[in-house]
């Protein structure tokens, strides 16, 4: 019988008992360099064989999913006529004529006219512009400050911890709509500025829980460890180790409430507290077509129409970006 050779470089064979204890981590290393030179790998692998991030991932399973497309448009659409609504609305919003108030539609003014002879087409166009500022501010404000003292309360732990827990109970128990009466029945400016002041005072919280949790989960992952025995600093940590793994459940969250945020300001707006003439707000409209309902209710459906589909845009966006983030779904 001819003599076995520890290393067969024709079959392989006896490599992992040839090499010892170092083997079975060769042969792994030789795998991984064959895989990486494959033009495509297997399922949750990038086009080089390399294993695919969580955003990779995401944008992949949102680029194929039709409710994420279909919201994304709307978004979109909103978006350019709050830049430019001159675009598809060429009359003023504040130029009314009370000769034509509560008329139906006709040529060039395909909603109507309101209580006051204003365009209902215009000022729906004009009212977007209101909703998406409020919706995007307050929802930068909230994320940025509940992200920021939630993330170190998770990642601290101890006192801090626990004043911020108890702080979150608090402004968890004041009711929103009746915060908002009482702040707001106060200030007298009729710019968006203060609405979005006050839905990040009181929204900060639920991200700050989100953020707080979603920290505390990724800061006991090996990596973190591995970090923090090499001797990184906690900033560093923090920004490279951390708040990338952690901000996920707080984009999700944040992208949800941006459409309740709009509908949080038509609501106030409704009520007279939040946004006063002459700014242009779907709310504004909404309470001043309450009353002329039974006569021309097309003051009423299009600026409620539009602010239903916003908002239903935002949340559907927020259920797409859920789905594709949630590693459990996969």
């Amino acid at each position: 019988m001819p003599e076995q050779k520890p290393w067969d470089e024709t079959t392989g064979s006896g490599a992992i008992s040839g090499a010892g204890a170092g083997g079975a981590m060769d042969l792994a290393v030789d795998e991984g360099t064959t895989l990486e030179k494959t033009p495509g790998g297997p399922e949750g692998t990038g086009p080089a064989g390399k294993p695919r991030s969580l955003w990779s991932d995401a944008w992949r399973d949102l680029r194929r999913n039709p409710v994420f497309i279909v919201s994304g448009l709307i978004i979109l659409f909103l978006v350019v006529i709050s830049i430019w609504p001159s675009l598809i609305a060429d009359q003023d919003p504040l130029n009314c004529d009370l000769a034509k108030a509560q008329e139906g539609s006709r040529p060039g003014h395909p909603f109507g006219f309101d209580g006051q002879g204003c365009d209902v087409y215009t000022r729906t166009v004009y009212g977007a512009r209101t909703s998406v500022a409020v919706g995007v501010l307050s929802t930068l404000g909230v994320s940025l400050l509940g992200g920021v003292l939630g993330g170190l309360a998770g990642f601290f732990g101890g006192g801090w911890d626990a004043v911020l827990s108890r702080i979150t109970d608090i402004f968890f128990g004041i009711p929103v709509v009746l915060g908002g009466l009482v702040f707001l029945s106060v200030v007298a400016s009729s710019t968006v500025w203060p609405v979005i002041g006050f839905i990040v005072l009181l929204g900060w919280p639920q991200i700050a829980r989100i953020a707080r949790g979603s920290v505390i989960t990724v800061k006991q992952n090996d990596y973190v460890q591995a970090a923090r025995a090499l001797g990184a600093s906690n900033s560093r940590m923090m920004l490279r180790h951390i708040a990338a793994n952690a901000i996920a459940p707080v984009i999700v969250v944040a992208t949800i409430a941006l459409g309740t945020f709009i509908s949080l300001e038509a609501t106030l707006s409704y009520l007279g507290v939040g946004l006063k003439p002459p700014a242009v707000s779907w709310g504004i409209d909404i309470s001043a077509a309450s009353q002329y309902v039974r006569n021309a209710p097309h003051m009423l459906l299009w600026p409620a129409g539009a602010l239903a589909v916003t908002v239903l845009a935002f949340i559907m966006l927020g259920d797409a970006v859920r789905d594709a983030l949630d590693p459990k779904l996969r």
